[in-house]
């Protein structure tokens, strides 16, 4: 039981640390600005005075975001070393997993934080575009969300 706890925390802390990753490469991430977004902006036709300003930034909150995702990789390596140490600890595994969530948040506000300064600088009618293009990912998601619990 403990092991299976175990494999599902390591697996668990590895999509975040893989999410992590992409959002501060500004590639992909839980509806912001990653490579979903970052294709969306593509769509939406920005002047090059936007993308000069969407670039920028990037630039700006990228020495916050990359102590953050360097912090991922330590608590994903100490995860990795812990589960081959041999028997579990599970007061070791809970405190990486708390430092590491307390990582996910950091990176979830800057994340947040980017994507809000990128909206302000959308005409009203790329806004309206970009709320379109959420919604028809959000809906796309969901068809390939969880499957349903076993009926008991």
């Amino acid at each position: 039981m403990k092991s299976t706890r175990t494999r599902i925390l390591i697996i668990g802390v590895a999509v975040l640390l893989v999410a992590a990753a992409a959002i501060a490469e500004g590639r992909h991430g839980f509806g912001g600005p990653g490579a979903d977004f970052h294709h969306m902006l593509r769509q939406l036709d920005l002047t090059s005075d936007q993308q000069t300003q969407v670039k920028a930034i990037w630039e700006k909150e990228k020495p916050a975001m990359q102590p953050l995702m360097q912090q991922m990789k330590q608590n994903h390596d100490a995860m990795k070393a812990l589960e081959a140490s041999g028997p579990f600890d599970e007061a070791k595994t809970r405190a990486l997993a708390t430092q590491n969530s307390q990582t996910m948040v950091e990176l979830q506000v800057g994340h947040a934080r980017i994507r809000a300064e990128i909206v302000q600088i959308l005409t009203p009618d790329q806004k309206t575009k970009l709320a379109q293009l959420e919604a028809e990912h959000e809906s796309h998601m969901g068809k390939h969300g969880p499957p349903p619990p076993p009926e008991e």
